[in-house]
């Protein structure tokens, strides 16, 4: 199904934090701790704010949602958080 991509793309970042290979997000969480933490939370907030901004433009909103929603998947994989705790707080939401 399509929505199995998010799992998918997930594992894929955890496997390249723990069997670093030659890819921007493998480096980007190798570096040092304060340094990647930093350059990732530093593309978060850029990438929500271009989806704002393409929200507001009525502009390339799927393709910047996108970004936003792979490095916050980067985030939530660098920082050690399992895919599934969001999805259980989604579910608890939607009840």
């Amino acid at each position: 199904m399509k929505d199995d991509i998010i799992r998918e793309i997930y594992d894929t970042l955890v496997d390249r934090k723990e069997n670093p290979i030659d890819s921007y997000t493998s480096e980007l969480m190798q570096d040092s701790h304060k340094k990647a933490e930093d350059k990732i939370l530093e593309k978060l907030g850029e990438e929500a704010t271009e989806v704002i901004l393409a929200s507001k433009n009525n502009e390339d909103l799927v393709h910047e949602s996108a970004d936003l929603i792979f490095f916050t998947l980067l985030n939530l994989a660098y920082k050690g958080i399992p895919i599934d705790d969001v999805f259980d707080e989604l579910i608890q939401r939607h009840n």
